[in-house]
């Protein structure tokens, strides 16, 4: 069933794979690891755009290396899971610093660069470097699960190895690039998660949920939990023609980015003040649950305080994280999606 596999995939492949992407275009090693790391959770649709203007203000390692960390999240903001932007940022200062300036070809380096996992670096290598490794993305889970029923959900460790086993035992040594495109495309195109076109499958005289008409049920679903929601209140703090923004740390929710300052009460303003901005100022209104912002695990519901100064404070505590930029200058600064939307 294996030579099947890879030989019907290619078969496909060849007449209607996708050929035309643009980091297809040039398979360097630096375009296919950004391609890969933005791919990651991420449609091909939205990447493409975020991808292109990338790749035109960071065109090396070496630029995008040098480039300060708020340069990356501005131009990554919107495109979420900004660890991403962080770790390859991170990524190529180490390559930058310990490489020469170069991408590593072996897989035990490449999975020692941030953000980089098992899957990613294969497809890395495979690519870019005419290596052959067994990758197993989103996509390439989804049609391994159907096409041999396997049970359980990815985020458990029996389901993974099986899904790993596959993934290895599939993978042919030869034309292994266009294998791994092939089974990539298959699943973004055709094996979809909901709705699959298996009249347009090359695999159904291997698929065994196409057999069993069971595609409904394979991949197995992750156990529903009721999502929770968190709450909120940013702090919008206002003089004439600036606004005060605060920068987050690094790791967690949007790492890095500058934001609103944010409580959990109104009854910790005054308190908040005091601290960053050594005074205190009269809030003038709070709009309640003025936006929803959905996140993988939970729901958040913010409220905004509006802050109106009739001067700026004398003296921000020593922060180097805390400023007041004019609302001209606000582009230059990678916001979270629900802060942009707030300040427009």
């Amino acid at each position: 069933m294996q030579d099947d596999f890879a030989e019907s995939l290619l078969g496909w492949f060849e007449l209607h794979g996708r050929h035309d992407l643009p980091w297809q275009d040039d398979k360097s090693v630096y375009r296919v690891w950004l391609s890969e790391i933005m791919l990651q959770q991420t449609q091909v649709a939205a990447v493409i755009p975020y991808y292109q203007r990338f790749l035109n203000r960071f065109p090396t390692i070496q630029s995008l290396a040098d480039a300060s960390i708020d340069e990356v999240l501005q131009l990554w903001q919107g495109l979420g899971y900004y660890a991403r932007a962080r770790n390859l940022h991170c990524a190529a200062q180490i390559m930058r610093d310990q490489h020469d300036g170069k991408f590593p070809t072996s897989m035990e380096d490449t999975l020692n660069l941030p953000g980089v996992g098992r899957s990613t670096a294969g497809a890395i290598l495979t690519f870019a470097s005419d290596q052959s490794w067994p990758i197993l993305d989103g996509n390439v889970k989804r049609v391994l699960a159907r096409c041999y029923q396997v049970t359980g959900w990815y985020g458990q460790t029996t389901t993974m190895k099986q899904l790993w086993q596959l993934a290895e035992t599939n993978t042919p040594d030869s034309k292994t690039d266009d294998y791994n495109q092939a089974v990539m495309d298959l699943g973004a195109t055709v094996c979809l998660k909901s709705k699959p076109k298996c009249d347009q499958c090359p695999l159904t005289s291997n698929c065994l949920s196409f057999l069993h008409q069971t595609q409904d049920r394979f991949p197995e679903k992750k156990p529903r939990k009721l999502k929770p929601t968190k709450h909120t209140l940013m702090l919008l703090h206002r003089y004439q023609d600036s606004v005060l923004l605060y920068r987050r740390p690094p790791t967690g929710i949007w790492g890095g980015l500058w934001s609103l300052p944010e409580v959990d009460d109104i009854d910790e303003i005054a308190d908040w003040q005091e601290r960053c901005l050594m005074c205190q100022y009269p809030t003038l209104s709070i709009s309640e649950k003025l936006i929803r912002h959905q996140f993988t695990h939970f729901s958040l519901d913010i409220s905004v305080a509006e802050i109106e100064l009739r001067a700026l404070p004398k003296k921000i505590s020593d922060n180097e994280n805390i400023e007041f930029v004019e609302f001209n200058r606000l582009a230059e600064y990678g916001l979270p999606t629900p802060v942009r939307k707030i300040l427009k």
